[in-house]
């Protein structure tokens, strides 16, 4: 991820030195950091957040009714679920070939304006789509080119609005605020795909395209009524050469943002193909309907809401969390893809559901904490990059693997990959940070833990993991 040397660029933001950075890494790994008290709903009582969050629910629930009418439209157009896997391409491509640049841009210019043009141009996109199907011009290109101008504004879109929620909440409410955001967006996903099914069998797929398109109006009226007084004040990255490569090395040089993003980057790509998986379970291994289908997504998604609302009552970021999480996730996945009978199988998608929720928070949190601010655009552009521009990149892998060897082969394999990346990624982080793995199986005692390398004295009960 670094560049050669004498690379044009601008001078590198107030960085810590390496003392710093080791000793803030062991902490995120050992011991809890300070946080806000204010319980589950502390951003809540912050008015512009308010204004953000009422915004955003309201587009998000439309957001996923669109998604569900756009792939059921592309299957009615074409008969195809090809075609409706170019589409999913097209709208994840950009974030994987041009999302750096979004975070150049978002470091760039006021969020607050970059997030008014592309809520507008996400309005537009879905009344674009509701005219043609309302007027029975549509046709599947159309479906194809909105998705992929939508992919662009999201370029823009995704790093603008996660690095703005710490201008509205401040650092102290920054984790929760980020996993409100997450509770947000699965209440939506629990509505929006209901919404959609009965406006689909009632009216047509172009209903509910319209309602999304309306749907931007909440979050662009909720971004003019904002305080801009209230908002705190964040350095924006002069324009200048290079800025793209400095975000590069920036964060290579960083263990504790370089690490979260490689596990965020395989956990992303291998482990989170549900759409995959649980279509080839539904139709290869329980040979049922939609019905069942519609049921193992709710199912993740309930799991997942409740990860983000405990996510945002405990209000800490540490990677200790991030890894443990990131285990847990892979083997919950080994272990579904073992289930011997559906209902074990389908209760076991909520939990899996919970600790990929806390994964991305916990990432999320984790690395615009310790970012500079005048790098947080590029840093979480990086992020998003890696988590959703790898989509098109897994996913033919996953489904090739799912296609050739089975449902269940599929679904163990992103198990594992995710299981070793999160070991891999533990032990790098523990070796920068001076830790070691101890072990202690005495009562009373903590029986897994990061500790300095000299804290451990007791060589019966504490077992260094290799890597």
């Amino acid at each position: 991820m670094s560049t050669g040397p004498g690379a044009d660029s601008a001078p590198a933001p107030n960085t810590p030195d390496d003392d710093t950075r080791t000793t803030a890494l062991t902490k995120s790994l050992t011991k809890s950091l300070p946080t806000s008290k204010g319980g589950t709903f502390s951003s809540l009582r912050i008015r512009n957040y308010r204004l953000f969050a009422t915004g955003q629910v309201v587009s998000n629930t439309g957001t996923w009714m669109q998604r569900i009418a756009q792939d059921w439209l592309v299957l009615g157009l074409t008969g195809s679920s090809a075609a409706v896997g170019i589409t999913t391409a097209l709208q994840f491509l950009p974030l994987l070939l041009l999302g750096l640049y979004g975070g150049v841009i978002a470091d760039r210019y006021p969020k607050r304006l970059l997030l008014l043009v592309t809520q507008v141009a996400m309005g537009f996109t879905g009344l674009a789509l509701a005219v043609l199907t309302l007027s029975g011009h549509v046709e599947v290109w159309h479906v194809y080119v909105t998705a992929l101008v939508l992919g662009l504004v999201t370029v823009v879109d995704n790093p603008a609005r996660q690095a703005f929620v710490v201008e509205m909440v401040g650092p102290d409410d920054l984790r929760n605020a980020v996993s409100l955001n997450s509770a947000n967006f699965q209440s939506a996903r629990l509505v929006g795909p209901a919404v959609a099914g009965v406006l689909i069998t009632a009216v047509g797929s172009g209903w509910a395209f319209l309602l999304n398109g309306l749907s931007f109006v909440a979050p662009v009226v909720s971004l003019l009524l904002m305080r801009a007084s209230e908002l705190h004040k964040v350095d924006r990255a002069p324009r200048g050469k290079g800025q793209l490569r400095e975000g590069l090395r920036y964060v290579a040089g960083r263990p504790d943002l370089f690490w979260p993003v490689v596990l965020v980057g395989f956990i992303g790509t291998f482990g989170f193909n549900f759409p995959i998986w649980l279509t080839a379970y539904v139709n290869d291994v329980f040979h049922a309907g939609a019905g069942t289908y519609g049921l193992l997504n709710t199912l993740m998604a309930a799991g997942s809401l409740v990860g983000a609302l405990l996510a945002a009552r405990r209000g800490n970021s540490r990677l200790r969390l991030l890894v443990g999480a990131a285990v847990l996730f892979g083997v919950l996945e080994i272990t579904a893809a073992l289930a011997p009978s559906f209902w074990v199988f389908a209760l076991l998608l909520a939990p899996i559901g919970m600790c990929g929720l806390t994964i991305n928070v916990t990432a999320n949190s984790s690395l615009q904490m310790a970012t500079d601010p005048a790098m947080r655009g590029r840093v979480m552009s990086l992020f998003t990059m890696v988590f959703m521009g790898g989509t098109p990149i897994g996913a033919p892998l996953v489904g090739y693997v799912t296609d050739a060897y089975g449902a269940r082969v599929g679904f163990l394999a992103g198990g594992v990959v995710s299981l070793l990346a999160a070991a891999g990624v533990g032990m790098a982080l523990a070796r920068v940070g001076g830790l070691r793995l101890k072990i202690d199986l005495r009562r009373g005692h903590t029986h897994v833990a990061f500790v300095p390398r000299q804290e451990v004295r007791e060589p019966v009960t504490a077992v260094t993991s290799a890597a």
